[in-house]
């Protein structure tokens, strides 16, 4: 499964890659992805709201992408994330598909 995590970097985490610019944050992520079952996918560095990062990864379990998440807010270097569940084409046909079984058990305010 497809996931992708967006953040800006704390001005701790940019004063510390200002102090070893060499340092690799692509290792690092790849490093915890693996650690955690999946493979990283990709690493875009973004300035949208501030200097911060794009990671696209694929994880078998869904919980795991929580859990790189938590770990990668607990270390304290990014904030303001956000995590997103990317579908297939396939996925979506079969969620499709599901609604249709199901549309009929709810029923909307007023209704």
């Amino acid at each position: 499964m497809l996931f992708s995590i967006t953040c800006e970097y704390t001005p701790a985490a940019l004063n510390a890659m200002r102090e070893n610019p060499s340092s690799s944050r692509a290792e690092a992520v790849s490093n915890l992805i693996e650690a955690a079952g999946g493979k990283l996918v990709a690493v875009y560095f973004r300035n949208t709201n501030g200097p911060g990062a794009q990671v696209i990864f694929d994880v078998p379990d869904p919980q795991m992408a929580t859990a790189i998440t938590s770990v990668a807010v607990q270390g304290g270097g990014v904030q303001n994330v956000r995590v997103e569940r990317f579908f297939t084409q396939q996925e979506v046909f079969e969620v499709r598909e599901k609604v249709a079984k199901i549309r009929g058990a709810y029923k909307a305010p007023g209704q």
